[in-house]
């Protein structure tokens, strides 16, 4: 029997001064984070510079990571920074460490 494991990632990103907030969802992270990180696409996260991986969460149904994506993008600023502080209280960059 073949093991199919599906990832799939919710993720909110941010730019340097924490002054705005982006959710996203992606089957490959580090792909992701990097193509926001070289702008390469226009769009939100390229105009307010958001590159900085805050917060993500690993599903394994691409479903499950589109509605965790729509309830964070429905919810408040507010509960976004609580989610990131209870998981990443200095807003370290998750993903500072993998493009060396």
């Amino acid at each position: 029997m073949i093991n199919n494991v599906h990832q799939y990632y919710t993720y909110i990103l941010t730019n340097v001064t924490h002054k705005v907030l982006y959710v996203g969802v992606t089957n490959n992270l580090q792909t992701r984070i990097w193509e926001h990180k070289q702008k390469l696409f226009a769009g939100f996260t390229a105009k307010y510079n958001c590159d900085k991986l805050v917060y993500f969460e690993e599903y394994n149904w691409i479903q499950d990571a589109i509605d965790r994506e729509k309830q964070l993008k429905a919810g408040s600023r507010q509960k976004k920074i609580d989610l990131i502080n209870a998981e990443n209280p200095d807003w370290n960059n998750l993903s500072a460490n993998w493009y060396d």
